[in-house]
């Protein structure tokens, strides 16, 4: 079951990135605040998924 966690935030970390990576772009169409804004939620979601596993594979 901890597994699906890491793996859910190895997901959310890669997603960060590529819409990090996507600021850096020019002329993306959605404006870079909201590259931005998701890519810090989906470093949050990553950040989650990885405490819930790590503490549930402490409990284990």
């Amino acid at each position: 079951m901890m597994t699906v966690f890491f793996t859910l935030s190895i997901l959310f970390f890669s997603a960060s990135l590529h819409f990090f990576i996507s600021i850096k772009k020019p002329g993306v169409y959605p404006p870079k605040f909201v590259l931005k804004r998701r890519s810090a939620a989906m470093a949050v979601g990553g950040v989650f998924f990885l405490i819930i596993g790590f503490v549930m594979s402490l409990t284990t």
